[in-house]
């Protein structure tokens, strides 16, 4: 079954004020010309056809706001416990084989705080080592001061067999799981250890984030005499507005769609990468002293850029919209449990997800095909039946479903998801409760929500929401015969823990 939508919505804002024959009647022409006597049934009040326009309220259920005096914001992350690497086998080293450190386990070609050539393992650790379905237990036997660490292992003669098989995985994972040492060795013992110093303390590294706040504004401007023009349509809004002067249905948009800038921009903003070709030769960039005057592009990094960049994305198991069963979720879950394991996430999704959520669920109950206690047990004729889930655990985790506007509306990226193809964001997990960090502005730490935006604040001036009236109209302050409303904030989002966070596409 297609579904065809009206191609006459009027569902884009006009960037003026303008009267159109498509948006109101026309009492010049045709049969409502006010030439003839007779008068036509006029119906006032403005219809609200689109329902509740506005899309914010994400980020006020699932964070908090805090103001902020610098021009960025910068806070650090625990690292890993264990030392965990990728790398490469050889038949080579003392008899046995040599482990090439390429990376930690997340990735990062320095480690954990950790150079290849100065990374935390030591003579006497005992390690794992995995590579293509096999699994060796090994002793280090020497760490010299390259990414080169010789390994012996316990029950083989050599590391022959993940040598071969690295080819097939790609690299090869080790995993210090303890150490072993002779009666009455010390730790410099070890013939053959050379370079960097077997006893070599391995310190808690320091991982720092930051993010800077962008500067938004918005402006809307009537003439003096168009403020007191009256209208046939009684005007209606999201900001309460009501009555018959059309600039006030004008100026209430303008602040509901700049509000909604306020949260789509710290959930699709993007940092300005270093080879961009945004300001590249037009002095766009901060200058060495900080100020940002000119037109901008630093950018700020939004939700879905700090998921992509430090979180988890899963496209799903079949493709997009694969949750119809649960082996998407276990797959989740597997993540979840390699990260930090948080019990409770809240899942925030469009609608071809959701439905997709409830109907695996659905599926799980053994009449669900006959749909006898499809959602509602104890049904009868006068219950209403509940065809929603709002929620559901799996394993240890619990997961709180709950439809997300923004993903749906045509007008916003639910428009955009219509043409992204497997791009399409269908959703994003976040984690419940707060995590502990240290503030390096404040200089202690604190307990925060994963998400809190962080807006510019003084104690002369608040740039959380401003705004601000210039002109004849009103309270006079200018010789211009109009009334300005102008519209600012500086803020960005901070986005704590992003490797427990889950990006659906």
């Amino acid at each position: 079954m297609a579904i065809t939508a009206g191609g006459d919505l009027n569902s884009v804002a006009a960037p003026q004020q303008q009267t159109l024959n498509s948006n109101y009647i026309d009492f010049t022409s045709g049969t409502n010309d006010w030439s003839q006597q007779y008068l036509p049934d006029l119906m006032e009040k403005e219809a609200e056809v689109f329902g509740q326009r506005t899309i914010s309220g994400f980020l006020a259920k699932v964070g908090a706001e805090e103001a902020m005096q610098s021009d960025q914001v910068v806070w650090s992350e625990q690292s890993r416990l264990h030392l965990s690497y990728t790398g490469t086998v050889v038949v080579a080293g003392d008899g046995g084989g040599t482990f090439t450190v390429l990376a930690d386990i997340d990735g990062n070609v320095s480690g954990d705080g950790f150079t290849p050539a100065s990374h935390g393992i030591r003579v006497n650790d005992i390690v794992l080592i995995a590579s293509a379905g096999i699994v060796t237990k090994c002793l280090v036997t020497e760490t010299p001061a390259t990414a080169i660490v010789s390994v012996e292992a316990y029950d083989k003669a050599t590391l022959a067999d993940h040598a071969t098989a690295v080819t097939t995985l790609g690299t090869s994972t080790l995993l210090v799981v303890g150490s072993e040492y002779n009666k009455g060795q010390a730790y410099s013992a070890i013939t053959g250890a050379t370079g960097s110093d077997s006893r070599t303390a391995i310190k808690p590294t320091f991982k720092s984030f930051s993010n800077k706040p962008i500067i938004m504004k918005d402006y809307y401007e009537i003439s003096g005499s168009d403020t007191s023009q009256i209208g046939w349509v009684e005007v209606t809004g999201e900001e309460g507005q009501n009555g018959y002067l059309w600039y006030l249905k004008a100026k209430g948009d303008t602040r509901a769609r700049f509000t909604d800038y306020l949260e789509m921009a710290m959930l699709e903003a993007e940092k300005t990468l270093a080879n961009s070709i945004i300001g590249a030769a037009d002095g766009f960039f901060a200058s060495t002293d900080g100020d940002d005057s000119g037109p901008g592009g630093h950018g700020t990094e939004g939700l879905f850029a700090a998921i992509e960049n430090r979180g988890n994305v899963t496209s799903g198991v079949t493709g997009v919209n694969a949750a119809t069963d649960l082996a998407e979720f276990d797959a989740i879950l597997a993540e979840f449990d390699k990260q930090g394991a948080i019990e409770e996430n809240m899942m925030f999704i469009n609608r071809a997800t959701s439905l997709a959520v409830d109907d695996m669920l659905a599926s799980m109950n053994s009449y669900g095909a006959g749909g006898t206690s499809y959602g509602v047990f104890d049904n009868d004729e006068d219950m209403a039946l509940n065809l929603g889930f709002s929620g559901f655990r799996r394993g240890s985790y619990d997961f709180y479903k709950s439809d997300f506007r923004y993903l749906n509306d045509k007008a916003t990226r639910g428009g955009i998801n219509d043409r992204a193809g497997s791009a399409a964001i269908r959703g994003v997990m976040i984690p419940a409760g707060t995590t502990s960090v240290y503030d390096q502005s404040l200089g202690k730490n604190l307990k925060r929500p994963f998400l809190h935006v962080r807006y510019r604040a003084s104690a002369t001036d608040n740039r959380k929401m401003k705004t601000w009236v210039t002109g004849s109209v009103g309270a006079t302050t200018s010789a211009l015969d109009a009334m300005e409303v102008h519209y600012l904030s500086e803020r960005c989002l901070v986005t704590q823990g992003a490797n427990n966070f889950m990006l659906m596409k």
